[in-house]
């Protein structure tokens, strides 16, 4: 499991609860002013998720007011990027003379080194919050600050597949270990560099790392969101991404697998969560492989029982049957 930190304000008197997080916050980021209407009984549920040099922290709290005023880059400069990512409310952030508002699934840019101050909405907010080093950009720092407070949107394109990173990392952060972090670390930087590139207009400025991990994401999800289709194949994937069939295969061969492997165990993997669910308990086991693109039912018995040990019937009888 990911390393954690989590802070309830039910777990604090409500007295104290604005001053506790205002403290955790100042700690964990670089220092800010921080103001409330609520203060009094302030509610917020923040997790602080560690990923190597990088951090995310899904959090959810009322109207709040964060100022980071010269005097306090003056006394203590982290020199990091932060990015935003809104899934419920709006705030508005005003960057020295630059001015920008942010809806529900848009992302706003900030960056430690420059004044600043946002405003949230009137309703309780929920985001998920990134931070990491800007050394560890994957993008030249000039460019990179280029794209600090402009708009950018989480549902389509590059921002969409960072925006279904961040929300899956942070749902459940059970299924990967802490030597996992690091890695995550990496994965994240090079999607945020990928949305300020795709932001500037330009992906040119990408490392050749930094871009070939972004497309071989992106690949993923575009697999991820076809696996229904029998039809999907190496041949109409690198199609769909303007790229040779060679080139497919040398991404995934980086990554120790075949394009084909991915396919069958992505597809697997939902049929096996499909079998466990007590809801489709009585669904022909054939129209759940053929929902995940299996054409031939004997097939994906087989295939099922080499990956899980079990037939897909024996299966479902262990797993949705009742426990004491």
């Amino acid at each position: 499991m990911l390393v954690e930190t989590v802070f309830r304000s039910d777990d604090v008197p409500a007295e104290d609860r604005f001053e506790r997080w205002r403290e955790l916050m100042n700690r964990s980021y670089a220092p800010m002013e921080l103001r409330s209407d609520h203060a009094a009984d302030f509610r917020v549920h923040q997790r602080l998720i560690a990923l190597g040099t990088a951090t995310v922290w899904p959090g959810e709290f009322q109207p709040l007011v964060f100022r980071r005023t010269p005097k306090l880059i003056r006394q203590s400069d982290p020199e990091v990027y932060q990015l935003t990512l809104v899934l419920k409310g709006s705030g508005r952030l005003v960057l020295g003379r630059q001015e920008a508002t942010c809806d529900a699934y848009e992302f706003h840019s900030n960056d430690s080194s420059r004044p600043s101050e946002t405003w949230t909405g009137q309703e309780q907010i929920k985001i998920v919050g990134v931070e990491f080093p800007k050394a560890q950009m994957p993008l030249p720092r000039g460019r990179a600050d280029q794209a600090i407070g402009r708009r950018m949107s989480a549902r389509e394109g590059i921002g969409a597949l960072l925006a279904q990173f961040l929300i899956q990392l942070t749902s459940d952060t059970g299924q990967y270990a802490p030597d996992d972090a690091p890695r995550l670390g990496t994965v994240l930087t090079d999607l945020v560099a990928a949305l300020f590139a795709h932001t500037l207009g330009t992906d040119s400025s990408l490392t050749p790392e930094a871009h070939r991990r972004t497309l071989t994401l992106r690949i993923q999800a575009f697999i991820q969101q076809h696996l229904h289709e029998p039809d999907l194949n190496p041949r109409s994937i690198a199609t769909a991404h303007h790229i040779s069939l060679s080139h497919l295969h040398r991404l995934f061969r980086d990554e120790d697998t075949t394009v084909t492997s991915w396919i069958r165990r992505q597809r697997l993997e939902r049929a096996r969560h499909n079998l466990a669910d007590p809801a489709l308990r009585t669904a022909p086991i054939h129209s759940i492989a053929a929902r995940w693109g299996f054409t031939h039912q004997s097939d994906f018995s087989r295939a099922f029982r080499t990956a899980y040990g079990l037939p897909p019937n024996a299966y479902r009888h262990q797993a949705t049957r009742p426990t004491a």
